[in-house]
C-alpha cells in the first residue's frame, strides 16, 4: 500500500494551487469517512481521494486528459490499481459502474465543492458557522455553487445512503480538518 506521505510528496510535485490541494485534502477526508461508514480500506479510500485530481493543472485547457495523465503518474509512482482505477473513473461522472469506492470518489469530489462554497459565503467563512440543513438548502439552488454537480452528489444514493446523510458525513469530514482547509 502507498504512504501517504509518498502520496503528499507526488501533490507537492505536481500540484502547485492551495486552492486544489485544499479540494483533494477535502476529498481524502470524505473518502476516508465513507470508508469508515462502509468497512472498507481507510487508507485505500482516502489516498485515492487525496490524488484525485494530480494530473488537474497539467491538462490546462485540455479536459479531456484529465484521469489519463494522472494514470500515467499513478503508475509510474507505483500506486495500486484499485487507485488508479477510482482516479481515472472519477472523471467520468455519472457514468461510474457500480464499485463502491468509484461512486464515493465521484459524489466526494463533486460535494467538498458545494460545502466550501457554503462556508465561504457565511461571514466567518468557516465550516464550523454550517450545517446540514443549511447545505442541502444551498444544494436546492441550482444556482448557487453551479460547478458542484448536483448529479454526481446524488450518486451518493447508489450507495444506500440519502443525500442528508451524505452531506452530514462530509461536512462532518470536513469540519475534522477545518484548519488544513483554511475553513
Amino acid at each position: 500500500m502507498i504512504d501517504r506521505e509518498y502520496a503528499l510528496s507526488l501533490l507537492d510535485r505536481y500540484v502547485k494551487s492551495d486552492n486544489l490541494k485544499k479540494h483533494m485534502l477535502a476529498t481524502e477526508a470524505i473518502m476516508r469517512a465513507l470508508a469508515e461508514k462502509f468497512n472498507q480500506d481507510e487508507d485505500l479510500w482516502g489516498i485515492a481521494g487525496l490524488v484525485h485530481d494530480i494530473d488537474y493543472e497539467l491538462c490546462g485547457e485540455d479536459t479531456s486528459q484529465h484521469g489519463v495523465l494522472a494514470v500515467d503518474i499513478l503508475k509510474e509512482a507505483g500506486f495500486p490499481e484499485e487507485i488508479i482505477e477510482a482516479v481515472k473513473m472519477h472523471t467520468k461522472g455519472v457514468e461510474v459502474d457500480d464499485n463502491p469506492m468509484y461512486i464515493a470518489i465521484c459524489a466526494a469530489d463533486a460535494v467538498n465543492g458545494l460545502i466550501t462554497a457554503g462556508a465561504l459565503i457565511k461571514p466567518e467563512k468557516s465550516l464550523n458557522a454550517i450545517d446540514t440543513k443549511f447545505i442541502m438548502k444551498r444544494f436546492k439552488e441550482k444556482a448557487f455553487a453551479k460547478g458542484a454537480n448536483r448529479e454526481e452528489i446524488k450518486l451518493c444514493e447508489k450507495l444506500g445512503l440519502s443525500l442528508e446523510e451524505f452531506i452530514t458525513i462530509s461536512l462532518s469530514a470536513m469540519q475534522k480538518i477545518h484548519e488544513d482547509l483554511g475553513l
